[in-house]
C-alpha cells in the first residue's frame, strides 16, 4: 500500500475538527500523490463532500456513522469478535506488533483503532501486512458504509484498493459475516492480557 495512502485515510477517518476543513487545500494536494488511481479518484470524491457540506453536517454524520452503528465500527476486531474475550487476545496481536516493530500507540484508544493502524502502516510494512490481515474485517466495515450511502466509505475504498483482493474463501467469511452481524456475548473485556502487554513502550518506529 502507498504509505501517503495510509496516512491521509487515517487523518480522514478521524473526527472531523476545525483543522480539517481549514487543511483542505493541502489535503487535495496530498490526496493527488497517492495510489492507485482508484484510490486517488476515492479520494477526491470524498474531499469533494468535504468542501460542499457544512463542517456541522459533517461532524453529526461522523458520530451517526461510527459511533452509533455496530456495522460501521473504526475498530478492525470488533468485526470478527464482536463484544467477546476473543476480541481482547485479537487486541493483544496488535499491541504486540506495535511494540516490537517500536511504534508507540496512544494511550486514549483501543490498538484496534484503524486510523491509528493506518498510521502504524504508513510509518512500515508492517503496519501494512497487519492491514492484510484485517482485509475482510475492511470489506465488512467498507459494505456497511456502503449500505448507509456514506461518504466515509470511499476513504475505506482507498484503503482496500492498495491491499491484495479477497479470494474465495474471504469472500464468503465476509458473507458469512455480513449476514450474522458481529458476535455478542455478555462479558466483559478485562482482564483480557497480562499487565507487560498494556504498558507503552519507547524506540524507534519500525525498528528491526
Amino acid at each position: 500500500m502507498n504509505t501517503q495512502t495510509a496516512k491521509l485515510a487515517s487523518v480522514l477517518l478521524q473526527y472531523p475538527t476545525a483543522s480539517l476543513f481549514d487543511g483542505l487545500d493541502d489535503l487535495d494536494a496530498y490526496a493527488a500523490n497517492t495510489a492507485p488511481k482508484s484510490a486517488r479518484e476515492s479520494f477526491g470524491r470524498f474531499l469533494g463532500w468535504l468542501r460542499a457540506t457544512p463542517p456541522e453536517q459533517v461532524a453529526q454524520h461522523y458520530v451517526d456513522t461510527f459511533d452509533l452503528r455496530r456495522r460501521c465500527a473504526l475498530y478492525l476486531t470488533y468485526y470478527r469478535y464482536g463484544d467477546t474475550r476473543k476480541r481482547g487476545m485479537a487486541m493483544v496481536v496488535i499491541k504486540t506488533a506495535y511494540r516490537d516493530a517500536g511504534f508507540v500507540p496512544s494511550e486514549d484508544e483501543l490498538p484496534d483503532y484503524l486510523p491509528m493502524v493506518l498510521d502504524f502502516a504508513a510509518l512500515c510494512p508492517r503496519g501494512q501486512r497487519l492491514l492484510t490481515g484485517h482485509r475482510t474485517d475492511l470489506e465488512l466495515l467498507r459494505r456497511g458504509l456502503v449500505k448507509i450511502d456514506s461518504p466515509y466509505a470511499d476513504v475505506v475504498a482507498a484503503v482496500t484498493a492498495g491491499l491484495p483482493k479477497l479470494g474465495k474463501y474471504e469472500l464468503g467469511q465476509v458473507k458469512s459475516a455480513w449476514e450474522s452481524g458481529p458476535p455478542h456475548e455478555e462479558v466483559g473485556l478485562e482482564p483480557f492480557a497480562p499487565p507487560e502487554y498494556l504498558t507503552g513502550y519507547g524506540g524507534d518506529p519500525c525498528h528491526t
